[in-house]
């Protein structure tokens, strides 16, 4: 069997765990924890895939959990802080965050789109999805006034 054959092979043991299903990013509300970092989430049983928009000068704070994730640049570019170790990343850049291992993000001037994959499906996240389909409104913790 050639490696496509086997990257690409029928399991005749697997069944369906149930269907496959199509996503309008653009029709889905976005999740905003801060201001300027909007989430559409697509969850699935064991991983979720969160496409992430960030407007200039935007920052996620260094924070950690339990999930395996790694995340990608689509489009612009920002900083991405990785246990201290801080890099730009741009299209074509990933990284890789074990669980409970410290990271954060910020844009520059710029806008940045990023892509990040989940394993298991990110928590907090999940949450929010449920909270706003029960009617909750999803918005951002504002700056306290001062």
């Amino acid at each position: 069997m050639s490696r496509a054959d086997s990257y690409f092979a029928r399991d005749p043991s697997l069944h369906a765990q149930g269907p496959g299903r199509y996503v309008d990013l653009d029709g889905q509300s976005p999740v905003e924890f801060v201001p300027g970092l909007e989430f559409r989430p697509v969850i699935g049983d064991r991983m979720l895939v969160s496409f992430a928009r960030y407007r200039p000068h935007t920052e996620a704070p260094v924070h950690t959990h339990e999930e395996e994730q790694v995340t990608f640049v689509i489009d612009g570019e920002f900083e991405f802080d990785l246990d201290g170790d801080v890099r730009t990343m741009r299209p074509g850049m990933a990284v890789h965050v074990p669980p409970g291992v410290p990271h954060g993000a910020r844009t520059g001037d710029s806008a940045c789109v990023e892509v990040d994959v989940f394993s298991p499906p990110r928590s907090v996240l999940v949450a929010a999805v449920r909270a706003a389909s029960n009617g909750e409104e999803l918005v951002a913790d504002r700056p306290a006034a001062g």
